[in-house]
C-alpha cells in the first residue's frame, strides 16, 4: 500500500501490448498512440493530447511550454511539482515557484489574486498558475469545481494560465460522481496518469489546445521523450481510459474502510470523514517511536506503507489490493501496536 503506481497491468492490457499496431510516433505514425491521443483530447474536453513517458515528464513538459525562462510559477507549497519532481521546475524550466500555502491542498482564490504582482522591472512575470486534483500530500483531497473556477477566473483576469496536475484526476471524478469534463472545464492544459489507478505499466497524458500540444511535443523531444515504435505504451493507456475508470470507486471504499480501522488504535489522528478519494495519510503519537520504524515493523509482516516524516504516514488503495487485504493489514498494524505498547 506505499503507492497506486505499484499496480500491475491487467492480462487484456499485456495482449492488447502484444497486438498493437506499430509505427514511428516521432514521425506521428504509431496508429496505436493517435487513437489513444485522441480518445484522451475527447475524455478531457480539449483539442489535443500528447503521450509523454511519466507524470514528473508531463508536468515539466507542460510549464515549459506556456512558460520562458525567469518566469514565476504560482502554486500550491506542498504540491508534487514543487515537492517531489527534483526541483526541475527551477534546474531544467528555469522557473521561478511562488508557493502559497493551500487548505487541504486547495488554493484559495483570493491568495492567488494577491500573489500576482503588477508589472515591475524587479520582480519576475506572473505567467501561470498551478493546481493538483486530487492532492498527493493532502491525502487525496479533491479540489471542488467552484473553487477551480474562480482561480481560473483571477488567473485569466491576469492575463494568466491555469494548468492542473491530474495526476489522479479521475479519481476526483468518481469521488464527486461528475463527469471528468466537470473538472477539466475549468483549466487550460493538464495531465493525468494511466499508470496509477488506471493500471497501465507506463505513460502520462498531456492536454490542452493545439498551439499547446504542438509545442509541448517539441519540448518533450528536447528533454528525450520522444519515442518511436510507442504503440506499446499506448495499447494498455486505451484499456486504462476505456476500462479502468469505474472501478476507482473501489479503491476509494476500501481506503474509507482502512481510515475507519487505523482511527481506533490508539495513538493515531485520523478523521475518517477526510479521506475522499484513494490516498490515507495519518499521524502516529507514540513516545519514542517514529513512523519508519512502524512502517518497517509492517513491512515485516507484508505490509508496505509509506513514512512521510517522523510521526506521518501514507497508505494507498489500489487495483490488487482487495477488502481482504485491507483486512489483513489490519490485523498486523494492531499486532505492530501490541509490540509497541509493551
Amino acid at each position: 500500500m506505499r503507492s497506486d503506481t505499484v499496480t500491475l497491468p491487467t492480462d487484456e492490457m499485456i495482449e492488447a501490448i502484444r497486438t498493437a499496431k506499430l509505427g514511428d510516433d516521432v514521425f506521428g505514425e504509431d496508429p496505436t498512440v493517435n487513437r489513444l491521443e485522441a480518445l484522451a483530447a475527447e475524455k478531457m474536453g480539449k483539442e489535443r493530447a500528447l503521450l509523454v513517458t511519466s507524470g514528473t515528464q508531463a508536468n515539466l513538459v507542460s510549464l515549459m511550454a506556456q512558460t520562458k525562462r525567469g518566469d514565476e510559477v504560482i502554486l500550491e507549497a506542498e504540491c508534487h511539482t514543487y515537492y517531489y519532481e527534483v526541483g526541475g521546475i527551477s534546474a531544467v524550466a528555469g522557473l521561478i515557484p511562488r508557493p502559497l500555502k493551500g487548505v487541504r491542498g486547495s488554493l484559495n482564490p483570493d491568495d492567488v489574486e494577491s500573489a500576482i504582482r503588477p508589472k515591475n522591472i524587479h520582480f519576475p512575470e506572473a505567467t501561470l498558475v498551478c493546481l493538483e486534483n486530487t492532492h498527493n500530500r493532502a491525502g487525496g483531497a479533491v479540489i471542488q469545481p467552484s473553487v477551480m473556477r474562480k482561480v481560473h477566473d483571477v488567473a485569466g483576469s491576469h492575463g494568466l494560465q491555469l494548468y492542473m496536475d491530474g495526476a489522479r484526476i479521475f479519481n476526483a471524478a468518481v469521488a464527486l460522481g461528475v463527469d471528468v469534463k466537470e473538472l477539466t472545464k475549468h483549466v487550460d492544459s493538464l495531465m493525468f496518469c494511466l499508470s496509477k489507478g488506471l493500471s497501465a505499466p507506463i505513460g502520462s497524458i498531456v492536454v490542452g489546445n493545439s498551439q499547446f500540444i504542438e509545442r509541448a511535443r517539441r519540448i518533450r523531444k528536447m528533454l528525450g521523450g520522444g519515442m518511436r515504435q510507442a504503440g506499446i505504451i499506448a495499447a494498455p493507456g486505451i484499456i486504462a481510459i476505456e476500462k479502468m475508470v469505474d472501478r476507482l470507486r473501489e479503491d476509494h471504499e476500501n481506503a474509507k474502510y482502512l481510515a475507519n480501522g487505523l482511527a481506533k488504535l490508539n495513538g493515531v489522528s485520523l478523521d475518517p470523514s477526510s479521506v475522499e478519494t484513494n490516498i490515507v495519510i495519518f499521524e502516529v503519537n507514540i513516545p519514542g517511536v517514529d513512523s519508519e520504524r512502524i512502517a518497517s515493523m509492517l513491512a515485516e509482516k507484508g505490509v508496505q506503507t509509506l513514512s512521510i516524516d517522523n510521526n506521518r504516514m501514507r497508505a494507498v488503495t489500489h487495483r490488487g489490493i482487495e477488502r481482504g487485504d485491507i483486512q489483513y493489514a489490519m490485523d498486523a498494524f494492531r499486532e505492530v501496536w501490541e509490540r509497541i505498547a509493551k
